[in-house]
This record gives structure tokens, C-alpha cells and sequence, in this order.
């Protein structure tokens, strides 16, 4: 627990000081954690990097999740590099004779769009102008008061398990509490910082962190299940790898810009 709590806690600090410079310093460790949670990704799936299937899942995610048109190139939109990366995956199943398959390809697809879109709408939330840093702040806090809440308020009052099948330990009452904390973050931003947000946009913001953010923490657990791991990956000691850290992330941060909450 001590090691758990030293790495969170200095991980946190690093991770907040490089949202608040934003720019390439944010972008960049974006772009770092979208390349290692692939790569947790496909080995997940029983992948080497060298696949080719891989290797093209790899090119699509980064397609999709770099800033293209900061680094001047020019922009190419979604669909396009979405339908580029399934029609490119499809053949190498043809090229190969079968040997890379269409399970692979639909795989490597679903895990190009996971992670990619994930960081991407992260860089598009911190680069909103005006209000990018607090959007930003906003969200992450109502993701991870959500975090707490369920946790503190599973431990003390949790009696019904929410999903046991999937995830054991997490009950309604733990998930209802990451709500009602979440929500009321997201009041009290609106509050203090009325010309930044309003309240009903804020607690929008919060309702979408804390119960999609929990869906995304599920969705984690029972793709681990399913393949018998515990951790995604080892990056941070007694936390697991990026997938196991930015699960929530991943599925709250494109909600919130593909729904124009955010954007």
C-alpha cells in the first residue's frame, strides 16, 4: 500500500504539472502513454510487436490519436484513417493467406480506436480556447472523485455487489457514491468559477465521468478476466500499466467531445 501510494502520489504531481504547461509537453506525454497502452494491448491479445497486423494497429492508433496538424501535416479525418487502417488490415488477412486473421484484424481495429481516440480527445479538451486547462482539470477531478467516491463509500457501506462477475469488490452503493462525489465537484467548480462553466454544463461533465467512467473501469476488468491477467501492464508499481490507469479516460474524455459537452 505505501509503494502504491508514494508512486500515485508523484506520478499525480508529474502528470498535473505537465496538463498545466500543455502544449507538446502534454501532448507529448500523451502520445508516450497512447504508444505503451498499445502495446499493453496487444500483448494482452497474445501479439508481438513485429505482427504485422500489429504493426499496422500501431500506425492507425498513432494516426489517430497524433496532432497531425501541429506537426505540419495535413489533417486527415476520422473516418478516413479508420476505413485506411480496416481496409489495410483486411489485406494482409488476404495477402497472408489467411495466416493473420480477421479476428486479428478486428482486434488490432477495435484497439486502434480505443486507445487512439482516448488520447486524442484529451489533447482536443486541454486545447479548447478559452478554458482548455480548466476543462481539463474539471474532468480529471470528476473522474477521479468518482474513483474515490466508490471507494470510500463501498468500504463503508457497500453491501450489494454491483457486477461480481466482472469485478468482485465494487458495489451499487460504492458506484452511486462516485456519482453523488463526482457531481458535487462539479457544482462546486461551477461555483467558485461561474465564467468558466455553468452549473448545468458542470454537472453534465460530472454525470458523464462518473458513470461512464466507471463503465470504462469495467470494460478494463472484464477484458482482463477474459484474458486471465491481473494488470495490463507494470509501468507503475502497485498501479498496474497505462490501461489499467487511464480505463476511465479513455471512454470519458471521447464522450464528452463526440456528445459536444466538451468541444
Amino acid at each position: 500500500m505505501k509503494q502504491r501510494i508514494v508512486t500515485g502520489v508523484l506520478a499525480g504531481l508529474a502528470f498535473a504539472m505537465l496538463v498545466v504547461l500543455g502544449g507538446w509537453y502534454y501532448k507529448g506525454l500523451l502520445l508516450i502513454l497512447a504508444l505503451i497502452g498499445f502495446y499493453e494491448y496487444i500483448r494482452l491479445n497474445g501479439y508481438p510487436l513485429r505482427d504485422p497486423l500489429a504493426l499496422l494497429g500501431l500506425i492507425g492508433m498513432l494516426a489517430i490519436a497524433a496532432p497531425l496538424q501541429d506537426m505540419g501535416l495535413p489533417r486527415v479525418p476520422p473516418e478516413t484513417i479508420v476505413w485506411s487502417l480496416m481496409f489495410a488490415l483486411l489485406a494482409v488477412t488476404v495477402l497472408t493467406k489467411n495466416r493473420a486473421t480477421l479476428d486479428g484484424s478486428a482486434l488490432m481495429l477495435m484497439g486502434a480506436v480505443y486507445v487512439g481516440f482516448g488520447f486524442s480527445a484529451m489533447m482536443a479538451v486541454r486545447g479548447i480556447e478559452p478554458g482548455g486547462l480548466f476543462l481539463s482539470a474539471l474532468t480529471f477531478g470528476a473522474i477521479w472523485a468518482s474513483d474515490a467516491g466508490a471507494y470510500f463509500v463501498g468500504k463503508t457501506v457497500g453491501r450489494h455487489k454491483l457486477w461480481p462477475a466482472i469485478s468482485p469488490n465494487k458495489t451499487i452503493e460504492g458506484a452511486l457514491g462516485g456519482v453523488l462525489l463526482s457531481l458535487i465537484v462539479c457544482l462546486i467548480s461551477a461555483l467558485v468559477a461561474p465564467e468558466w462553466i455553468s452549473v448545468g454544463r458542470a454537472l453534465t461533465i460530472g454525470i458523464i465521468a462518473s458513470v461512464a467512467g466507471q463503465l470504462g473501469d469495467l470494460i478494463q476488468s472484464a477484458y482482463k478476466r477474459l484474458r486471465g491477467v491481473k494488470d495490463s501492464g507494470k509501468l507503475l508499481p502497485g498501479h498496474g500499466g497505462v490501461l489499467d490507469r487511464c480505463d476511465s479516460w479513455l471512454i470519458v474524455f471521447p464522450l464528452l467531445t463526440l456528445t459536444g459537452v466538451l468541444g
